[in-house]
């Protein structure tokens, strides 16, 4: 024991130096930038990096302590990467997530996208058939605070005033888009990130969701404004319901592949679903700030039903396009 421990003591103190030097260089390019570094610290790194790797092969080959092992093999990775990585910018980082990241990882998921568009059109179905049959059920999907007079008690005028409302002019509209922006990004975040118990609430939620657009349909439906209804929340509903059923198709990632993680353990699984479905949330904040946008402005200040179902079917077309006719994987 004595033996090992004075190699060990020995061997750092001939190499040490060279393992500092690497360190406090990859630090400096991790805390600044590569362009922090001088040209000859720049040519060093490549020289140290293989210094530092022979000595973790001596390391591993004479069984020195576990702590030093550990030490030497994180540095030579930081240094790998450093060495090989790619050399890309923020900006082309940005484009590279928009143009293949973001698609690649919502096509990835194209199996819960559909159980998630599956679950929020039979909750859909559900509430509308329940509420035509017996409107008390209307207020069991629609919280009272929510209906904002839009309810079965009202009349036809009343609901169709509803819908062609006007803002107060002395009302924010960005103040009400930024309050339906933050609204819908917590019901977003809540799907995925409750995913882990198993998909449950990432299920509910989506259910709910959907069943509280069958039920006020019910109600305009049932007073023959179903196609004024439909583009009232179609104009900003397909762009915010799309990205609620992919936050859900995200939460069900994790969800599944806790309660089915093959040879991973859970929390492998989990961790993998996890990367995966953060990437397409960081992408589903953004289609609700387009949709509170939508809804916050173009709803209250387009009045022509034709107009909002030309919105509505165009952004469509427009995410139809943009998540499933696009380049391979991200690089």
């Amino acid at each position: 024991m004595a033996d090992a421990a004075l190699r060990s003591l020995r061997f750092r103190l001939e190499r040490q130096s060279t393992w500092e030097k690497l360190d406090a260089l990859l630090t400096q390019v991790e805390k600044r930038s590569p362009q922090s570094l001088s040209d000859e610290d720049m040519l060093a790194i490549p020289a140290l990096y293989r210094a530092t790797l022979s000595s973790l092969s001596v390391a591993r080959a004479t069984s020195l302590d576990a702590a030093l092992v550990d030490y030497l093999e994180a540095l030579c990775a930081r240094a790998y990467f450093f060495v090989y990585g790619p050399r890309t910018t923020l900006m082309e980082r940005v484009s590279d997530f928009f143009i293949r990241g973001w698609p690649w990882a919502v096509r990835a998921m194209w199996r819960e996208t559909i159980a998630s568009t599956l679950i929020m059109a039979a909750a859909v179905a559900a509430a509308f058939f329940l509420v035509k049959s017996d409107p008390a059920f209307y207020f069991s999907f629609v919280p009272q605070e929510l209906a904002q007079g839009r309810d079965t008690t009202a009349s036809a005028e009343e609901l169709r005033a509803t819908l062609y409302q006007q803002l107060d002019p002395e009302a924010s509209l960005a103040t009400f888009a930024t309050f339906l922006f933050t609204h819908n990004a917590q019901i977003s975040i809540f799907s995925f990130a409750l995913g882990v118990a198993f998909c449950l609430p990432s299920v509910l939620l989506i259910a709910y969701q959907g069943a509280m657009l069958g039920a006020m349909f019910a109600v305009f439906e049932g007073h023959g404004l179903g196609w004024q209804f439909g583009g009232w929340i179609f104009i900003h509903g397909v762009t915010e319901l799309f990205a609620i059923i992919l936050s859900g198709a995200a939460g069900i990632r994790i969800g599944w592949a806790v309660a089915f993680p093959g040879q991973r353990t859970r929390l492998q699984a989990a961790e993998q679903a996890g990367r995966e479905g953060g990437l397409v949330m960081i992408g589903v904040v953004i289609m609700l700030m387009i949709a509170g946008l939508l809804e916050g402005f173009a709803r209250q200040l387009i009045q022509l039903d034709l107009a909002r179902w030309s919105i509505a079917g165009a952004s469509a077309v427009i995410w139809a396009l943009y998540f499933y006719i696009r380049p391979g994987p991200p690089k």
